[in-house]
């Protein structure tokens, strides 16, 4: 199976969990797409990798409309049907890789995009892609898990992450998504870090991780070094603590 594959057979039969999830529905984060989306009058967004929708919901109300954008199609069908029950009519979606946008040169205002990048097969293209579709003074606001900035802890990070969604691809450092957005032609900041606390049940619960899979992550915690359990802030249980950040460029 081809990775485009892997992400929407992935997030295809998981689509009403991320609708669901705490996780992905709230944070102090979407309060900042919000605000920021709203400094621009009749805004028009792209979502890009919009997942079951929270970006596209939280800005929506600011905006003049909003394309959630997605490869995986339920994810779409989930991001429609909730975007009616909520009672917004200025969201529209279309399915498609990032690295392709069916977009016209400078469609947008705004591009966001939360928690969807590390499944990107190709990022340079995708921000590439991004700047293209964007108006002359848009701007860019991504949100991410951040790779870790020393080796050890970052190979244990990315060995869970894949361990517990075979599509995954990689959390990039705070300097890989500077110099990224930078060589796609965009002048970019880290506008915010935080940390994010994941339960570790929910967690794979929402991916359907395959037992086998569960069982090597609570391996690979329970046998990592001292110092990465108290990076991670792992617990008894499982559950432990990643690095979020948000970009913000123009």
């Amino acid at each position: 199976m081809r990775h485009q594959e892997q992400v929407t057979d992935a997030f295809g039969q998981t689509a009403a969990n991320y609708l669901t999830s705490h996780v992905h529905a709230t944070g102090k984060d979407l309060q900042t797409l919000a605000k920021c989306v709203a400094r621009t009058p009749h805004a028009v967004v792209l979502d890009m990798g919009c997942g079951a929708g929270h970006a596209s919901f939280a800005v929506a109300p600011h905006a003049a409309s909003v394309v959630a954008y997605d490869l995986a199609r339920p994810m779409l069908a989930t991001v429609a049907s909730a975007a009616i029950d909520r009672g917004f009519g200025n969201i529209v979606t279309k399915q498609g890789a990032a690295e392709s946008l069916p977009f016209d040169d400078g469609s947008f205002d705004w591009v966001i995009s939360r928690l969807s990048a590390h499944h990107w097969h190709d990022v340079p293209q995708a921000l590439a892609e991004a700047r293209r579709v964007l108006k002359p003074g848009g701007h860019a606001l991504f949100i991410d898990i951040a790779g870790a900035d020393h080796p050890l802890l970052d190979t244990h990070l990315q060995a869970v992450e894949v361990l517990r969604d075979g599509s995954h691809i990689r959390d990039y450092r705070a300097d890989e998504w500077l110099a990224l957005f930078e060589r796609a032609g965009f002048a970019a900041k880290v506008r915010e870090r935080w940390r994010m606390p994941l339960e570790f049940d929910a967690w794979v619960t929402r991916m359907r991780t395959p037992a086998l899979r569960v069982s090597a992550i609570r391996s690979l915690w329970e046998n990592a070094p001292d110092e990465v359990r108290q990076y991670f802030a792992v617990q008894p249980d499982g559950s432990f603590e990643l690095d979020a950040l948000m970009i913000e460029a123009r």
